[in-house]
This record gives structure tokens, sequence and C-alpha cells, in this order.
């Protein structure tokens, strides 16, 4: 277990109980040169408009408060950084394209941000294996673009994919639109490089299909939000590219017909995705006016489902089945893509959501269980906030195929944002307890962060916990690797 204390950070109980960890680099000056000594010329910042955009991510619910931002630009520098953080008590927090939901990414308390914006080139591309070597710092969608100028193709993808990097979907280990199909982020991790919270640079895995010598801890990293080392280096898989991929939108009578609408189809077809979203969310989109509406008929729920279309067979048989599920009443309208424009738009419909409404200053949860308790899930959660907070409207979205919902409480206008965050606090628990009674997950593809560490027992067992915290221990002893992320203090 962790100690209580960290040896190397002193600390301090503020009013609302959580750990502050105030490092000496506040009380001398003189370590921030020797910081600057570590890195390049001008790559470190500690004025205030740098400190407020790369100590903080997405989420608002906490207030930045980094001392200095580090930008190093190779492994060296990286270890050299860690190194002095060890030496002088000084906690850090990893930086990427800082869209995360959890507050992973947030320095609060007085941390050094590592940021990896200059460590963002492609190193190497294997042909032949299907590989490309990235630094952390490489956007997912420069990852994307690659692989489709070669020919092939990176299936991990979500809405933010335009300023997200590879580091931090490895921390977090992302997954998006396309899971049903492909999976999530440790699924393409071939390899990486890490600089773990000692100190120490390991390569775990060196790219291997097949590689059974013991403890993978490549796995370790992914998903433990910086909190174990940082990576510096990853390979990652890319796969053949899709053919002619086509979307169909489908509106259902209510949410209980979207689950044999997917059995139907999945039977059918091999789903590259399979979405969904409520009429509120819809309605929001659609009065931004970037897109129009998929069908005149106004339906509470709809599906967005994206397959390959390869032959005309298939074609044939995405129509049968939705004639299928129509005579069985699940469907009450639908459109499919016709040409890559229309499939751009029904995708819009569903990627342009969070965006949307981040307008109301939205309390985000990011939950699943397994996809066969989606509908019973989901009734006991909207009715339980439905009861107890009226007023408030909740707006619902997910990757239904692999039973993550994203729970989306908008912000009334005659509260302020600490009014709205204490009243959801109180939510939070009643939808953990029900994510618990189902045996799921507190937080499918978001992280812990700071946002959900409170609750991390709601998904995982106290000795599970207690495991977690040991394996920490061994990779950063003197806990300085992004604290008070995934375990509460």
């Amino acid at each position: 277990m962790l100690p209580a204390k960290h040896p190397f950070l002193d600390v301090k109980r503020s009013q609302d109980d959580h750990e502050l960890f105030e490092s000496s680099v506040m009380t001398n000056p003189a370590l921030i040169e020797e910081l600057k000594s570590l890195v390049e010329p001008g790559k470190v910042l500690t004025d205030a408009d740098s400190l407020n955009i790369y100590g903080k991510d997405w989420t608002k619910h906490f207030a930045p408060a980094p001392v200095a931002i580090v930008f190093p630009k190779t492994t060296e520098q990286v270890q050299a950084i860690v190194l002095w953080a060890n030496k002088h008590k000084v906690a850090l927090v990893p930086s990427g394209g800082r869209t995360g939901l959890s507050a992973a990414a947030v320095a609060a308390n007085g941390e050094v941000v590592v940021s990896f914006d200059y460590m963002n080139k492609v190193l190497d591309i294997n042909l032949t294996d299907r590989t490309v070597v990235c630094q952390p710092g490489v956007v997912t969608e420069h990852l994307q673009t690659l692989a489709e100028d070669n020919g092939l193709y990176y299936p991990v993808d979500f809405a933010s994919a335009g300023s997200s990097q590879v580091g931090g979907n490895i921390g977090t280990n992302a997954g998006g639109i396309k899971v049903i199909r492909y999976g999530m982020t440790r699924n393409w991790v071939a390899g990486m490089k890490v600089v773990t919270g000692k100190g120490d640079v390991l390569e775990l895995n060196k790219d291997l299909i097949k590689n059974a010598t013991g403890y993978d801890l490549r796995q370790l990293f992914i998903g433990a939000e910086g909190t174990l080392g940082f990576v510096v280096e990853a390979t990652m898989r890319l796969d053949r590219a899709p053919k002619n991929l086509t979307a169909m939108v489908l509106g259902t009578r209510d949410f209980d017909a979207i689950m044999p609408v997917l059995h139907a189809f999945h039977n059918k077809l091999d789903l590259t995705a399979f979405e969904f979203f409520s009429d509120k969310a819809l309605a929001k989109v659609l009065a931004r006016g970037d897109v129009p509406a998929p069908f005149e008929s106004d339906c509470p729920f709809y599906a967005l489902l994206e397959f390959e279309t390869t032959t005309e067979e298939v074609a044939n048989e995405a129509l049968a089945t939705f004639e299928h599920c129509v005579e069985e009443g699940w469907v009450l309208d639908g459109v499919m893509s016709q040409s890559d424009q229309q499939l751009q738009n029904l995708w819009k419909l569903r990627e342009y959501i969070s965006e949307t409404i981040s307008h109301w200053t939205p309390y985000k949860n990011d939950i699943s269980v397994t996809v066969s308790k989606v509908p019973a899930f989901l009734r006991e959660v909207d009715s339980i906030v439905g009861e107890y907070y009226p007023d408030f409207e909740i707006v619902w979205f997910g990757h239904i195929g692999d039973g993550n919902l994203h729970l989306n409480i908008l912000k009334p206008e005659n509260l302020s944002k600490d009014e709205f965050f204490a009243k959801c606090a109180t939510v939070n628990k009643w939808v953990f307890e029900i994510v618990q009674k189902y045996n799921g997950s507190i937080s499918a593809e978001h992280g812990v962060g700071m946002t959900k560490r409170n609750y991390l027992t709601y998904s995982r067992s106290p000795i599970e916990i207690e495991y977690m915290k040991a394996v920490k221990a061994v990779f950063d002893p003197n806990g300085i690797m992004n604290p008070g992320k995934i375990f509460a203090v």
C-alpha cells in the first residue's frame, strides 16, 4: 500500500477533504531554473495564461493551479524531469490534448505539468507489420490520416480525434464509436517505451504479436492515467481499410426497441458501429443548423449503425433487416446513406452532441453494463434522476453496441455551477448504486481521474483497490506521478 503521507510531498488537508500537494518549487524558485536546464530554452513556462491553459482538461470541476509547464522533446529529457521531481519532492501531471473528461490531466494543487506537445513525431511506419511508432504527442487524427494515406486504417475514433493525443488515449484506454467492431485502445498497442515513476526506462512487449514471457507490463500502463509513469513512445497497430462504409439512422418507438434492432442487424451484418441518442440530443444538434434532420418522423430514440457495403447482397440484407424491424414495430422510420456526404451528415447527428450540449455545462456520467442489461439499467437511472430532479434536462447518448451509456445532466440557468455540481454529486451516489447493482463500470472510457476517484469502490472491490495501490507503489514509490488521480486519498 502507499503510505498515507507521501514522503516526498508536503501534504495538508483542505476544507473539502481533498489532499493538496504543495511542491517545494513554490518556495524555492531556484528549482525552476534547474528544471529549465533539463530541456531546451523556452520550454518551461510559468506565466498565468500558460498555467491556466495547460493546467486543465475539458472538465470544469477543478480550478487549475500548476506552478510550471515543461515541454520535453526526448525520452532523455522526460527521464531527467522525473529524476528531478523525485529528488526535489515535486508532483508531476501529464498533459496531452487535454480533451479528457475525468480531470486526470488537471493540475489543481501546485504540480508541474509535463506537456507532450513537442513529442509529436511519427518515428516509423512498417507496412509489413502494419504498425506505426509514435511519440505520445501525435494527434489521433494525424495517425488516422497517415494510416489512410498508406491504404490502412486506425480504428479508434471519437469526436475529439482532431485534438486528442496518442499518449492520452493510452492513459485512459480510449474507446469511442467503433468499439463494437475494433475494441478499445489497448487492442491496438503493440508495444511501448515508458519512463516509470522511479525514472527507469522500460521497453514493453517490443511490438510482438505473440509473447508468452510472463507479466505484460504494457497493459498496466494502458488506462493508468499517468499514475505509474509516462509513455514516451508507442507502437500502434493498423488494420485494413474498411470498404464502402454505409450508415443507417433508425427512429425507434422507445428505448426497449433499440436492443432487438441491434440483435437483428448484428445477426445479419458485421457492424462497425452501433450508436444511440435521444430525441433531446437530436433536437440540440438540429437547432445548430449545421446538419439536416434524417427524416420527418419524430421518434423518442434513434439508433445509428454502420457497416461495410462490400456487395449488393450486403445492401439488400440491410434493407431486408430494416423492413423486418419496421414490421415488428421496433422501427418507425429510417434512412440509409447513399453517398459519402450523406454518411458524414448522419454521423454528425451523433458526433456533434457533446460539443453542442457543452453550452449548458453538462454534468457527464460515462457508465457501462453488459449489453443485455442496458434497457433495464437505463430505465432505473432515468427514473431516479427524473423523480428527484424533475427540472433537470437529461440527454442520453452513447455506444449502445458495447453497453456504454453517456448520461448528461444539463445545468439549469437559475443554478450556479457550484450549486448544480453539488446536486449532481447526490445524483452520482444513486446512479453508481445502480451501476454496482448491475455489476457495471462507473467509467466506461473516460477514466477515473479526480471526478470519479471517490466512487471507485462501486466498480472495484476494496481488496482489488489495495492491489492497484500496491502496483503503483512499485512503479512510483515516492508518489510523484499524477497524485490524487484514480484513488481517493
